[in-house]
């Protein structure tokens, strides 16, 4: 990692972790997923982390485009992108710095949710490749939602834009399986794949299947290459 890139990363997650919104999204993103977890220990009497991977790619929804919005969006419509630009560093660092950067936040987020996976194994027999599985899973729907929200953030000024184009984006691409229920078959074999949530679901269960990995990697570069294309074109206006 080279210092510029390293000091882009510091940049950004100094600027989340200094203000309120971090804090009060954090809070949120934890007792949504909590009290979820909650009810299904307690309420239903079941030892299992099946819930915290089913709600948690659902809360990212949320979180994440929240978390992604300001990353261009606030730059430039204050004008610090400009500055950013001018400095040496290339749009691929800057681009590449925002994206680890979130993902940070989002391993941050999660280890708190360790605890839940503490508490089970203390009252029952539990399969830690499934629990590894399953974090894997979310930090993969994680790197997904985030390319995708840096590049709607990279289409405009207005935050709320960027956040509604993040999560419906997002939205989309999770339930991309249930959409192909609905078209013919060869299109729906490419919606079932197309699909985050099926992906997801596949890891979720502890097997990790190169397919998988490969997916998440295109998505990723996909979406930060349509940032970079968007920037791209920005900057020679």
């Amino acid at each position: 990692m080279t210092p510029s890139l390293a000091a882009l990363i510091r940049k950004e997650l100094n600027l989340f972790f200094n203000t309120p919104v971090a804090f009060i999204a954090t809070v949120i993103f934890l007792l949504f997923v909590g009290w979820f977890f909650n009810s299904t220990l307690f309420l239903e009497n079941s030892a299992s982390l099946r819930t915290l991977f089913n709600v948690a790619p659902f809360a990212f929804l949320f979180f994440i485009p929240a978390l992604t919005m300001k990353l261009f969006a606030e730059e430039l419509r204050s004008g610090t992108y400009d500055l950013l630009v001018s400095k040496p560093v290339s749009l691929v660092q800057i681009i590449t710095g925002k994206f680890l950067a979130a993902n940070l936040v989002i391993l941050v987020l999660l280890a708190p949710t360790l605890l839940y996976a503490v508490t089970i194994g203390s009252l029952a027999p539990l399969d830690w490749g499934v629990v590894a599985g399953g974090y894997l899973g979310l930090l993969m729907v994680g790197a997904i939602y985030t390319s995708v929200g840096i590049f709607t953030s990279s289409l405009t000024e207005n935050q709320i834009v960027a956040f509604i184009s993040g999560f419906v984006l997002s939205f989309l691409l999770y339930t991309a399986n249930q959409i192909g229920i609905f078209v013919p078959g060869a299109i729906s074999s490419l919606f079932e794949y197309l699909s985050v949530g099926t992906h997801f679901t596949a890891i979720a269960r502890g097997v990790i299947d190169s397919r998988d990995v490969v997916y998440t990697l295109g998505m990723v570069i996909l979406f930060l290459t349509l940032t970079w294309l968007v920037l791209l074109n920005r900057r020679e206006k």
